[in-house]
């Protein structure tokens, strides 16, 4: 059984075209609309218990983010149960690192499809035993006020532009302290990123060595970020030589702890899920995913 986890907000027009699509195609589907923040983690737990063996996470990277979640809460649920992605979202960033169409068709063939990876899954742990997993990127910073100036309005109505509109708004404010404890060595900065996978903020390689099967994360940490920095790094984003970069430090571990003298938002997908100190680690390559037919890895696999 498929069960589709769907967020009925996210992109309007694409998500009427989506109901319209599975009429059409007479798929056989369980349809699961999404009432309210984290209800997508409540329902693929349920689907998974139901006997879904594939759930589709309908939405951005928000919705992919709780369904991923509900599939890991459900007892073995990565081994009954497999994610699977049609992005609906504003930034889509996963849908991107796993090379998932954009057109409906071809992200519901991918759905569908007997294609799959079993891929690393992260974990945000607090100090009061409470996690969140995550797939593809956490952090904690300039970052993470950037998300929480974001307003719903503006997000709705111009996209990603309205992330970057609260970056520069976080440039005229104090910046945060981030400090980091990684295998023993301690950093400071004023972003510290983790990555399970190579894009963050989109299209951006802040990850350029980043792999989905390795069994480690990679951070980036900026000691400082000014108006210089972004124009060095942008160029080096682009160009996809941000791992010469000098501005940043970037190190490979499996377990790190992130904390803050100050209260600090910790976002993961781009979605802030609570605050420092938190404690980020590898579980494993313990969850499934269906991946496009034509990719015979996932991009920034090694080996």
């Amino acid at each position: 059984m498929t069960a589709i986890v769907f967020n009925p907000t996210a992109q309007g027009d694409h998500a009427r075209g989506f109901l319209d699509a599975l009429t059409r195609r007479g798929a056989e589907a369980r349809l699961l609309p999404t009432r309210h923040a984290g209800h997508a983690t409540e329902l693929a737990t349920m689907a998974v218990n139901e006997g879904a063996t594939t759930v589709v996470a309908a939405g951005g990277d928000g919705t992919v983010n709780e369904v991923l979640n509900g599939i890991a809460l459900a007892p073995d649920g990565p081994n009954r149960a497999r994610l699977a992605v049609i992005p609906f979202g504003t930034v889509n960033v996963f849908a991107k690192e796993l090379g998932i169409p954009e057109d409906l068709d071809g992200a519901w063939e991918t759905a569908v499809g007997p294609e799959e990876r079993r891929i690393d899954l992260a974990c945000l742990e607090w100090d009061d035993g409470s996690r969140r997993r995550f797939v593809q990127m956490a952090g904690a910073g300039l970052d993470s006020l950037s998300i929480s100036r974001v307003r719903w309005g503006l997000k709705k109505r111009f996209g990603p532009l309205a992330y970057l509109w609260s970056c520069i708004e976080v440039m005229f404010l104090p910046r945060p302290r981030v400090l980091i404890e990684a295998d023993g060595e301690h950093l400071e900065g004023v972003l510290a990123a983790v990555g399970n996978g190579r894009y963050l903020g989109g299209r951006y390689p802040v990850f350029p060595r980043a792999s989905l099967e390795d069994g480690l994360l990679d951070l980036v940490v900026f000691p400082k970020v000014g108006w210089l920095t972004l124009a060095r790094v942008f160029p080096r984003l682009w160009n996809d030589t941000f791992a010469d970069s000098t501005d940043a430090i970037h190190r490979q571990v499996a377990t790190l702890r992130l904390t803050s003298p100050d209260p600090l938002p910790v976002h993961v997908e781009g979605d802030n899920v609570g605050h420092l100190p938190v404690t980020v680690r590898i579980e494993g390559a313990r969850l499934r995913v269906a991946v496009p037919a034509k990719n015979s890895a996932i991009p920034g696999r090694r080996g």
